[in-house]
């Protein structure tokens, strides 16, 4: 019975939450409405899912899940607020699918498209701008920086995390105790 109430506790606050912080008075609630937290226990809850990678909500369900009726509670809980997600995207898959060959549907995905290629080169001038240029002026470091993981990533097919370490270690370097310009 518990495993039920917890799925559906958590499918209300998929379906009545927009992700993120706002999840967290409908979890509290839920939680202390039916007994199986304190506050001070949900207060502990948010703030390991905030530490902890992924998103808030499924970190909360998860830990909550866990505490609440063990393992199997964890995978009851995010189902529960998984399942909203999941069903919208289901519907959206298929009338897509059903629409796909549709002249208006081809229309539509024509002028999306160009949008977003849009939208990700000003994301990529933009960080351009505050990443490689510094106090008003272009920063060869911060450029060699750059060229050197586009080489690794592509050319010799480097790990991303092996990436950001060294770009993180190189920015210490240049930036942090050498202070190159």
């Amino acid at each position: 019975m518990v495993l039920i109430e917890l799925f559906w506790s958590f499918l209300k606050i998929g379906f009545t939450s927009f992700g993120g912080l706002s999840m967290i008075p409908l979890i509290t609630s839920e939680m202390l409405s039916h007994g199986w937290m304190t506050a001070s226990e949900v207060s502990d809850i948010v703030a390991i899912a905030e530490m902890t990678p992924g998103p808030l909500g499924l970190n909360c369900s998860t830990f909550a899940g866990i505490r609440t009726a063990g393992p199997l509670g964890a995978v009851v809980a995010c189902l529960g607020v998984l399942t909203p997600t999941l069903t919208l995207c289901a519907v959206a898959a298929v009338f897509f699918n059903r629409f796909k060959n549709s002249r208006r549907m081809v229309q539509i995905l024509t002028g999306v498209r160009p949008s977003c290629i849009g939208m990700v080169a000003g994301v990529i001038v933009s960080l351009s701008m505050t990443n490689y240029v510094q106090n008003g002026a272009v920063s060869l470091t911060s450029i060699a920086i750059g060229l050197v993981d586009l080489a690794l990533l592509l050319k010799w097919k480097v790990s991303i995390p092996k990436v950001i370490c060294l770009s993180a270690v190189l920015g210490l370097i240049c930036f942090g105790v050498f202070q190159l310009p």
